[in-house]
């Protein structure tokens, strides 16, 4: 069995943002019990920025610490992310020694998963570490990874990184215990809601908004990570990081272990997959209703026949979100119609086309549908 564990900032940091060496002590003391029964396990963790803030000498004030005056700017994350980073490995490899395990280093960015051999070079390296009996440390490239650093949280990385490797089991470590039916920071009523076979609107909005001061994700991200891993056939569960034997518990599929999200029945490629979460629209369309039905009915290709408008500044090659008649994302493909191209073509049949124009905006084949 592979697992991926993800473990947040709040987790791994004190509010000071030092690092929280009982809460690192207490996963790799999990991961040695897992390694130790055959399970495979890589850890993507957060915290280079939140622990290198007070090892850099950032001086709050008498404002102290918190959400608002956290450091913004690039260069002084990226600058923090470079302190903190070396402190945070050192705490994981001095715990993981005690149980006669030896961490590997592995940085990732957008790019690894947006270009190909980047992707395959990065999914051989981490394989190479697994068969090595290593246990590889996952983290964005805060230092130069600009995009990683505004997208502000490691739970999508985690959740591609499960992808990468052909995990069966993605662990999200947070400090709460799961996913409830309302934000229980302010909702007495709030239950944890233990299984879910479908993450729907109604979830989302039950997971309310950003988490912590320290962090920068929260639930909602969470589920969104859940959603990649669950279009690849990965099961999900989302635990409180402080609750006793947590790993294990979420490994045997215990109830009550925290929130267990199921996977789905349709596992999507890596090449579909990559078209539905890992690479940004550099653009959008918005179809008519024929449309719409021929693409999520049939699958079908989009033509420029069934496209009404047209929005944002793209190429041939680049990847776009397809918007239904009412604005929600039903696909996303890679179109083989400049914007400027499409903005004349769209509402035009196929038969009205010159023979050197795509008869198609979005090949079936180059698509993801996500109705």
């Amino acid at each position: 069995m592979l697992v991926v564990v993800k473990i947040g900032s709040s987790s791994v940091t004190t509010p000071r943002g030092e690092v929280n060496e009982t809460a690192i002590a207490k996963l790799c003391s999990e991961v040695a019990e897992q390694m130790g029964n055959g399970v495979q396990v890589v850890v993507v963790t957060s915290g280079a920025i939140a622990a290198g803030i007070d090892a850099a000498g950032i001086d709050f004030g008498s404002a102290g610490r918190s959400e608002e005056n956290r450091p913004t700017d690039l260069p002084t994350l990226q600058a923090i992310a470079s302190v903190g980073q070396p402190k945070l490995m050192r705490v994981y490899g001095q715990w993981l020694a005690r149980y006669g395990l030896v961490l590997g280093q592995v940085l990732l960015t957008p790019l690894d998963f947006q270009d190909r051999r980047q992707y395959l070079h990065a999914r051989r390296t981490v394989a190479r570490l697994l068969a090595l009996g290593v246990v590889p440390i996952v983290n964005e490239n805060d230092v130069t990874a600009d995009d990683e650093i505004r997208f502000g949280d490691n739970d999508r990385l985690a959740a591609l990184v499960a992808h990468m490797v052909g995990a069966d089991l993605l662990v999200i470590l947070t400090d709460t215990a799961g996913v409830f039916t309302a934000d229980p920071r302010i909702g007495e009523n709030a239950s944890l809601i233990e299984e879910v076979t479908e993450i729907d609107h109604q979830l989302e909005q039950a997971a309310g908004g950003a988490g912590s001061a320290v962090g920068s994700g929260g639930m909602v991200s969470k589920l969104a990570a859940a959603k990649i891993a669950c279009w690849s056939g990965i099961r999900v569960v989302i635990a409180d990081a402080k609750k006793t034997g947590v790993l294990a518990g979420a490994v045997a599929g215990e109830s009550g272990v925290g929130t267990i999200i199921y996977p789905k029945d349709r596992r999507l490629s890596s090449r579909k997959l990559w078209l539905a979460f890992a690479v940004a629209p550099a653009g959008s369309v918005t179809i008519d209703a024929g449309a719409m039905g021929a693409l999520v009915g049939r699958g079908t290709s989009l033509l420029p026949a069934g496209v009404n408008t047209v929005e944002g500044d793209f190429e041939i090659g680049d990847v776009v979100e397809v918007l239904g008649p009412q604005g929600s994302v039903v696909a996303k493909g890679v179109v083989r119609h400049s914007s400027k191209q499409l903005v004349e073509l769209a509402g035009r049949k196929s038969s009205d086309l010159s023979d050197d124009i795509s008869r198609e905006t979005i090949h079936r084949d180059d698509m993801v549908i996500l109705e």
